[in-house]
């Protein structure tokens, strides 16, 4: 099958065909046509197999098909997709832009971390799809520069890390305000039960799409382990950029200090790298991934989030500097190499508290990953030590006003917080700001 037997409007075939896209990728094969037919749709698909295409492409061709003939009217926003990171919310607008060029259709994009000013600018000029993050998108509604009484196409994308990164409840209070008679789309690497449950309260009798087990991992990419300390990592790691044929490489890491670290050793010895994470400004993030993708840093080190939606054609190697804590992140991890067919490889780097992790995820894919043992830093000691789960030390809650240091228990935390109080309000409770104004 290709993209002309899926009946599309000649301006968007003819911006696919200038893109050389010729055969659309299972994911678009089968949901195209469903989204076309006005249906509900849960689509899982693992990282690299053309999701956003799967309903940028669809949309384009509704919403043109929508327009009424003679003098347009103002612009009003009807299709709304919303993403978990700002540097995914950008790479589906450049989508849209690309596939849509010909049709006449503006897009915007709207996320936090940087002025407002520029984005409310292009919100007045008027815009048909508008992509956003959920924070930033929630604050515009209030401001009323956005009016989301029109929506008639509601994309989730990426639902599985909405959930992770905790916007569940900005997402249904999105949702809240929608029209009810709508067309709702949710696309993800991975369905986990929550997914679900949410699908069943959105979705309006909807088809799923499951391309590829979630438990496969794709099968170009070569994977390999290293059993190594914790202290030898950053060696083993300068180790094989010096002598393996990485011509670029992502490594993850758990923590933004973590990638931080990571990136100034690698510096210190004479490999470019740069460091992308959530205390990143978006400008410093955005440099960073342009710089990666144009080769101009051969490294990039990032924590998952804010590798969520670096798309990379000709990435060489993913290296798991942290083995993640949950084994469908692994597979997502290194489905950013061995994209479009091409080859890729793996590494992942595995010290004694994290051999509980790699189990998991040996258990999920359903084969051993490789063990290489020929490299300095080998540690035996970790192969033959006994597989435990590992503790998590207690992390306050997230939520506003809550304390998040690894090291306050509860009543610390309790005790911090009642000091703060005191501090600005006084024993009583009243405001000492408000009385010292």
């Amino acid at each position: 099958m290709s993209f002309e037997n899926l009946n599309l409007i000649k301006p968007i075939q003819t911006a696919l065909t200038n893109e050389g896209y010729i055969i659309p990728t299972p994911i678009q094969q089968q949901a195209i046509p469903l989204i076309m037919e006005r249906r509900d749709l849960l689509g899982c698909a693992q990282t690299g197999t053309g999701k956003t295409a799967a309903f940028a492409i669809p949309i384009l061709q509704i919403l043109s098909e929508m327009r009424e003939p003679g003098r347009p009217k103002r612009r009003t926003i009807k299709a709304l997709i919303i993403t978990p990171t700002r540097e995914l919310a950008v790479q589906v607008s450049d989508s849209f832009s690309v596939y849509g060029k010909n049709t006449g259709l503006k897009n915007t994009v709207v996320y936090g971390g940087v002025s407002q000013s520029g984005q409310t600018d292009k919100l007045r000029q008027g815009v048909d799809i508008l992509i956003a993050t959920p924070g930033r998108l929630l604050d515009l509604v209030n401001q009323k520069f956005i009016d989301l009484s029109h929506i008639n196409l509601f994309v989730l994308d990426e639902a599985d890390r909405m959930l992770d990164m905790g916007f569940i409840h900005d997402v249904k209070k999105i949702i809240a305000k929608l029209p009810a008679k709508r067309q709702s789309l949710f696309f993800s690497a991975t369905i986990p039960a929550e997914i679900i449950k949410l699908a069943n309260t959105i979705l309006t009798d909807p088809v799923r799409i499951d391309i590829t087990p979630q438990s496969k991992t794709v099968e170009v990419i070569k994977q390999a382990v290293y059993f190594v300390s914790r202290p030898d990592k950053k060696k083993l790691l300068i180790h094989i950029l010096k002598n393996e044929d990485v011509s670029s490489a992502l490594v993850f890491t758990r923590t933004k200090r973590g990638a931080d670290i990571v990136s100034r050793y690698l510096n210190d010895a004479k490999i470019h790298t740069a460091a992308i994470h959530g205390n990143k400004s978006q400008s410093a993030r955005q440099k960073a991934l342009d710089n990666f993708k144009s080769l101009r840093t051969r490294v990039l080190v990032a924590t998952d989030i804010a590798a969520r939606g670096i798309d990379i054609d000709k990435l060489s190697h993913v290296f798991n500097y942290d083995i993640p804590e949950f084994s469908e992140i692994y597979i997502h991890r290194i489905g950013r190499t061995g994209r479009a067919g091409l080859g890729g490889t793996a590494f992942s780097f595995c010290d004694a508290e994290e051999r509980y992790y790699l189990k998991e995820i040996n258990k999920l894919i359903r084969t051993p990953i490789p063990v290489i043992e020929d490299h300095p830093f080998h540690s035996s000691e970790i192969i033959n030590s006994s597989i435990e789960k590992p503790v998590k030390k207690f992390r306050a809650s997230k939520k506003p006003g809550s304390f998040h240091s690894h090291n306050d228990s509860p009543k610390e935390s309790y005790r911090t917080k009642k000091r703060w109080s005191e501090k600005f309000r006084g024993k009583n409770g009243r405001s000492k700001i408000k009385e010292n104004r």
